[in-house]
């Protein structure tokens, strides 16, 4: 099994085709999307070719493909426009044993994770800034560690980091840039 995971596309026309033609050439069956699908955001110049309807009519035609989550530049006018659920503050998936806790960021994140287990996964977006971290948290039944995995963003990317995605699979996470 082969899941690819983005984040922050922000309306660029441009930076979706490229992203989703990168899905079908790695063969993934399914595309987690991050957040902040359609806005750019006022803290965000434009991105290029920047088109939310067109962004829309790509995603809506694999929507069937799709776990998406909710950003912090989603609103209830943009689920109007998808065809597919984006308005979940995270979701939860588990491939190869492991549980994958996937959020935009703006709320769960590194600061104040979710309640995870020892070897969950935190995966969230919304720094625009690849990461691959392990952590140390504090839970219920004492400290645990948990990884945090970020792809970055599709077409703002900041930090001097890579317009990328992640493929998730049994046998482990491979960085990708577009």
């Amino acid at each position: 099994m082969k899941w690819m995971v983005a984040s922050d596309l922000h309306g660029s026309a441009y930076y979706c085709r490229k992203l989703l033609e990168a899905y079908r050439r790695e063969g993934a069956e399914r595309l987690v999307l991050l957040g902040d699908l359609l806005y750019h955001g006022p803290r965000n110049d434009l991105p290029r070719e920047y088109a939310p309807k067109e962004v829309a009519a790509m995603l809506n035609a694999v929507a069937d493909e799709l776990l998406c989550v909710r950003g912090n530049c989603e609103a209830e006018v943009d689920q109007l426009m998808l065809q597919f659920p984006v308005m979940a503050e995270y979701a939860v998936f588990y491939l190869g044993g492991t549980m994958y806790f996937a959020t935009h960021g703006h709320k769960f994140n590194k600061e104040t994770p979710p309640c995870l287990k020892e070897g969950d996964v935190l995966l969230h977006g919304h720094t625009h800034v690849t990461a691959d971290e392990l952590c140390i948290a504090e839970g219920p039944h004492g400290s645990y560690t948990y990884r945090y995995l970020n792809p970055g963003s599709v077409s703002i990317p900041k930090e001097n980091t890579a317009r990328g995605y992640l493929l998730l699979t049994e046998a482990g996470v491979e960085f990708k840039g577009l």
